[in-house]
């Protein structure tokens, strides 16, 4: 499973009142909407959509709902932090915290004064919770707490959106859980076993989406090459990623987010190869480029194979760019083992890099492993970022003089096949595919004429 970016991104409700201010909380409105924020990954963003439609369609008004992430310690700890601002900003409503840290430490918040309600990641999804949330005379249970055992859970939530994103890309969800057991990750107590969306399923929604107008999709899930295994036949994410093709020629755009390059399968490698419509941008789940150290991750891949599948693919289709996650401070890591890993960055041809220093998460193996001083988890994970930020904008430098084609996220920003995002010098359409350029870099950002 890939490691999400334990950053908090807001998803307030643009129809909710104002929750503070300037210099000062103030109480929401009466029957205000709901305040939404987000934590953490895209599929958590995904899902804090499907929330808000059932909220509204529960009539839940007055209440601030938390969708937390449990990736690392500190995602955790911003949580509660938010939290606590959400309260003195909005003192009348009601607190529901719910995410990965919610189901797999609720006692962690509803210990919290300020937390009304705790609710699970299967609880999260049912209509019926939000019924209940919205009726008049709700009353929390005595311990705050309505989170059941997600490991029972054998069924992909019927909560697929169509349009979820920007008005330029929108998400579509294909699996939930993993079935993994990585030594390092929480996510799998926190989302249950790997759980997909039947194709055919899948692909009606995509259909839909086009019809909306939409130029990209991008497949979303927690552990995307282990789409398929619950479903009759085992079909492979490269199946599906063809078929979406096949039968949706109209779609111009299709990404998938992270992946496991151990588990693609031969029709993902050979979409990925050979259809323009596949966009030419693989995140990898790498996680470390020692072999012991991924041994002690219980990773599935070693770092020749990893080197090897980055090179298949650079022959096959040599505009390709790969981003990947990658850990900083491994317990037991050693400098020579952790060097491995800075030369997984050119070995493999990285450019974008996810960067997380190793934060030990209670309940997982790895947190029961010999620590490293956290100066020296800090100092590697700054050491590695350096490494990435130098081999991004050795590519980006490459690419002055050349032509991009860029979809418009917002009037003067778009974002390139391989995922670098273009400034424009003049405003474009939103959502609209374009031709861009490339005349200069700037912060990370390539400049178009």
């Amino acid at each position: 499973m890939s490691a999400p970016r334990p950053a908090p991104r807001s998803g307030a409700d643009p129809l909710a009142a104002p929750s503070a201010a300037e210099g000062g909380a103030r109480p929401p409105a009466p029957s205000a909407a709901p305040v939404f924020e987000t934590f953490g990954c895209r599929l958590n963003a995904y899902e804090t959509e499907a929330m808000k439609k059932l909220a509204a369609e529960a009539g839940l008004h007055d209440a601030v709902v938390v969708n937390t992430c449990a990736v690392t310690a500190e995602a955790v700890r911003q949580a509660r932090q938010r939290i606590r601002k959400l309260r003195r900003e909005n003192p009348g409503a009601r607190i529901v915290v719910t995410g990965c840290a919610a189901q797999t430490e609720p006692q962690t918040f509803a210990s919290m004064p300020e937390v009304d309600l705790v609710l699970g990641n299967a609880e999260k999804m049912a209509p019926a919770a939000w019924s209940r949330l919205s009726a008049p005379d709700f009353a929390p249970p005595e311990e705050k707490i309505l989170v059941e055992d997600i490991m029972s859970v054998t069924e992909t939530a019927g909560h697929l959106i169509d349009g979820f994103g920007t008005r330029a890309r929108a998400y579509v969800q294909i699996q939930n859980g993993c079935d993994h057991r990585c030594t390092f990750c929480i996510i799998p107590y926190g989302r249950g076993n790997s759980r997909s969306a039947p194709a055919g399923q899948v692909v009606e929604q995509i259909r839909r989406l086009v019809d909306q107008g939409y130029n990209e999709v991008v497949l979303t899930g927690v552990d995307m090459t282990g789409w398929g295994a619950d479903l009759p036949g085992r079909p492979l994410l490269g199946e599906l990623v063809q078929r979406i093709l096949r039968l949706v020629p109209d779609l111009p755009r299709l990404r998938i987010s992270s992946i496991d390059s151990v588990e693609a399968d031969p029709a993902l490698i050979e979409a990925a190869a050979s259809e323009p419509r596949f966009m030419p941008h693989l995140h990898l789940s790498l996680q470390a480029g020692d072999d012991m150290i991924l041994k002690r991750m219980k990773r599935r891949h070693l770092r020749e194979d990893a080197i090897r599948f980055c090179q298949t693919l650079r022959r096959a289709r040599p505009d390709i760019v790969f981003g990947a996650d990658l850990i900083a401070g491994f317990p037991t890591e050693t400098e020579a083992m952790f060097e491995n890993s800075l030369r997984l960055v050119d070995e493999c041809g990285l450019t974008w890099l996810h960067v997380f220093p190793f934060s030990p998460r209670k309940g997982t193996p790895a947190a029961r492993m010999p620590q490293l001083p956290r100066a020296v988890v800090k100092e590697r994970a700054a050491r590695l970022r350096a490494k990435g930020e130098a081999a991004r904008d050795a590519w980006l430098a490459a690419q002055v003089g050349r032509a991009h084609r860029a979809l418009v996220e917002s009037p003067r920003i778009g974002r390139g096949e391989s995922f670098a995002e273009i400034l424009f010098p003049e405003d474009r359409p939103v959502g609209a595919v374009v031709e861009a350029r490339i005349v200069g870099v700037r912060d990370g950002r390539l400049l178009a004429a």
